[in-house]
């Protein structure tokens, strides 16, 4: 048992939501980057993101693609075309350096407009009703963009409105059950291994055939998307929660959009 009140290392959070067997179905695989592993990674899947192992707000996470004989990476608006596997690897060892990566199954999401899109499920610990989902937002990638987040220009949108516009009114109301579940099951997974933890975000990805994937679980997570929903009532929720556990948030949010309809 711990008493860290953040874990940063994705891998350790991967690890440890992979030992729970109903999570683990809902977790893409993941490796440490190394040659080998990127390169079965590819083979196996097709499409892949790397990411670092400690980091945040979208920053380093590139995708790869192996199609029609080539290897492409996103990185950024950025794109890179490779004829041949250790062109790929070379060039990805420059760019990262000697920062630590994993690289991860790639999910085919539902998109917006060709654009990818998650939703920030958020958790928190209050001190007499327990844990609790406070707040879900979509998050949609700016465009030529790979990642979600805010803080790379994503936009964000009611939870519910997209869920329906993308997969349907009964599956929507589906696939919202289905991650508070899966926030509530992370909660306890994390709550007996690091009991000072009082709150988790959650970025839950839905594929083509509606299936839920944790794409990712921030210890600290900022709570931005919140601010640009029309309805302030899940911020409130939110920053009432925090300070009953003494963490206050800033919430100015420069980056990210409010959603069109």
């Amino acid at each position: 048992m711990s008493r860290q009140t953040r874990v940063t290392s994705k891998w350790i959070k991967t690890k440890l939501l992979e030992g729970s067997a109903s999570l683990a179905l809902h977790i893409p695989a993941t490796r440490r980057l190394t040659a080998a592993s990127l390169g079965r990674m590819l083979s196996r899947h097709r499409m892949v993101y790397i990411k670092p192992v400690s980091g945040s707000c979208g920053i380093g996470v590139m995708r790869v693609d192996r199609a029609h004989g080539k290897w492409t990476v996103r990185d950024g608006v950025k794109r890179q075309v490779f004829p041949g596997y250790s062109a790929l690897f070379r060039w990805i060892r420059r760019r990262i350096g000697r920062e630590p990566y994993l690289v991860q199954r790639g999910i085919h999401v539902l998109r917006l407009g060709g654009r990818p899109i998650d939703y920030r499920v958020m958790i928190q610990k209050g001190r007499k009703v327990g844990w609790k989902v406070t707040g879900m937002a979509a998050r949609v990638a700016s465009p030529r963009k790979a990642v979600t987040n805010g803080s790379q220009g994503g936009s964000i949108y009611e939870a519910r409105g997209l869920l329906r516009r993308t997969a349907g009114h009964s599956r929507a109301s589906r696939l919202l059950s289905e991650f508070e579940q899966l926030a509530h099951a992370t909660a306890r997974r994390f709550d007996r291994a690091y009991p000072r933890i009082r709150e988790l975000g959650l970025d839950i990805a839905v594929d083509r055939s509606k299936r839920s994937w944790i794409i990712e679980v921030n210890t600290r997570p900022d709570p931005c998307p919140f601010t640009k929903l029309p309805d302030r009532s899940m911020l409130r929720r939110i920053v009432s929660f925090a300070r009953s556990y003494g963490r206050t948030y800033n919430l100015a949010c420069l980056k990210a959009r409010r959603g069109s309809r």
